[in-house]
């Protein structure tokens, strides 16, 4: 009783980062780890350096083995997730077992990411395909940039309710 309060204290009050390593994830430096579900094994999770993943993102080290238990009552399969350096992944994605995500990619929201991505890619949708390069990406966002990061939010606001709305991305 007194180990799960324990646990259950470090769940809701320690940061979403450090819990994740207390639970067995590697993480490397510079990263924003915030509401992610890293699953029974979060052991099996590996992340680089500069690594941001959005809230409400999961990731899968193993499943569907629960079909066949009558017929394999001891059948289990994992797969190591690995996410390199520089690397975002959106809100509510899904990350599947075996999935290694390179450096330099960005993970759409609500992607599902059913197989690896190579370096320097950008991918949406489920499954997740690529639709994109980033370095193609960051040219395109560079004219929208307003200098802002690192700005109070009261400065930010004054800063962006004085733009024209040519400043501003436009889909």
């Amino acid at each position: 009783m007194i180990k799960r309060l324990k646990h259950f204290y470090k769940r809701k009050f320690w940061s979403p980062e450090k819990y994740a390593r207390y639970t067995g994830v590697k993480i490397g430096k510079n990263c924003d780890i915030q509401k992610v579900s890293f699953g029974s094994e979060p052991y099996l999770v590996e992340i680089g350096n500069h690594v941001q993943i959005t809230s409400g993102t999961k990731i899968f080290t193993h499943g569907g083995g629960w079909v066949f238990r009558d017929q394999y009552p001891k059948l289990d399969y994992f797969g190591k997730v690995k996410i390199k350096n520089n690397v975002y992944i959106g809100n509510n994605s899904m990350i599947m077992p075996g999935v290694t995500i390179g450096n330099d990619v960005i993970v759409g929201a609500g992607s599902i990411v059913t197989k690896s991505i190579p370096d320097g890619k950008i991918v949406a949708g489920n499954p997740a395909r690529i639709v994109g390069e980033t370095s193609e990406f960051v040219e395109k966002i560079k004219q929208y940039d307003v200098g802002s990061k690192g700005m109070s939010y009261e400065e930010k606001r004054k800063l962006l309710l004085k733009l024209e709305n040519e400043r501003f991305i436009a889909k």
